[in-house]
């Protein structure tokens, strides 16, 4: 039986790769790029340089501090990607969103995919000779597929081309989906926590606090891909009064915070559909509405 090679081997193996990268290069540039194609190195912050033609020069501050806080609890999920320049200094190809953010995560070091000179045809190659590899999870897969986009500047209809009969345009389609999800739930593909099926059903779901709920639901409750679909088609469909007055779990916190914060139990949370909906304080006197606002003014 092979022996399998652990995280640590592998990046052992990647640093010697770097060490003589230029000596391998000569000898076989195809083997080099082949290899470095599917594993990551860990970078200095501090040798990666900005691609000065890069198109893209206005970031959302709040945006990026969002993303450095999920760096900073789950690491960065979805590598950079740079280009080897010489000994200990790298250009940045793709991921400067994720470069920006991982610096005010206060990281000294980054996960990379690196890349030689001259080497567009022969990576192209090798990712999609990587992507078929049987061991590969769905989030391995969906970055992979990535790559090729932002690397190779294939569309989806060309990537789908140089599949073949391997996968289709919306399969691709569906595992570029699974790099929108939150990283907790990127993780739980990851581990094998989570099926490729459960992930594409995740993915439909464009409330945030829904599918965090449905999400740790199937966690916890081993949750079928069948079971999880009726659960969330159970959601989508109208609902009579009765059931509609019974929110989901996380709805339910929500309203919660309201009732203890205006000091009523009257207060009420109603969702309608596609994420919308009210909050209803109700008041029957003037006293009782001065009270209201007397509440919100002790918070500011």
């Amino acid at each position: 039986m092979a022996k399998k090679v652990n995280k640590k081997e592998l990046g052992l193996g990647i640093r010697a790769l770097l060490t003589n990268i230029d000596e391998e290069v000569q000898k076989d540039q195809e083997k080099v790029v082949r290899e470095l194609s599917h594993a990551t190195a860990m970078i200095s912050m501090e040798e990666i340089e900005v691609n000065p033609f890069q198109p893209r020069n206005e970031f959302d501050q709040d945006a990026l501090d969002e993303l450095a806080a999920s760096i900073q609890v789950h690491g960065l999920i979805q590598p950079i990607t740079v280009r080897r320049m010489s000994p200990n200094a790298y250009q940045l190809i793709s991921g400067e969103r994720r470069l920006r953010a991982s610096r005010i995560a206060g990281l000294t070091e980054i996960p990379a995919y690196i890349r030689i000179a001259n080497d567009q045809e022969m990576l192209e190659m090798a990712l999609i000779e990587n992507i078929q590899r049987e061991d590969l999870n769905a989030i391995e897969v969906a970055i992979t597929y990535q790559r090729l986009k932002e690397e190779c500047a294939l569309t989806d209809d060309q990537l789908a081309d140089r599949m073949g009969k391997v996968k289709s345009r919306s399969t691709i389609t569906n595992y570029l989906r699974l790099l929108k999800l939150p990283p907790d739930i990127q993780q739980s593909i990851k581990d094998r926590r989570l099926s490729m099926g459960h992930a594409r059903s995740l993915a439909g779901v464009d409330d945030y606090a829904l599918r965090d709920s449905l999400f740790r639901q199937t966690l916890r409750e081993e949750l079928s891909v069948r079971a999880l679909e009726q659960l969330i088609r159970a959601y989508a469909e109208p609902k009579s009064k009765k059931a509609a007055s019974r929110l989901p779990d996380a709805y339910e916190g929500i309203q919660q915070q309201f009732r203890q914060f205006f000091g009523s139990k009257k207060v009420q949370l109603k969702l309608r559909s596609e994420g919308k909906g009210q909050v209803v304080i109700p008041f029957h006197t003037v006293k009782e509405l001065n009270a209201l606002l007397d509440r919100i003014e002790e918070d500011q």
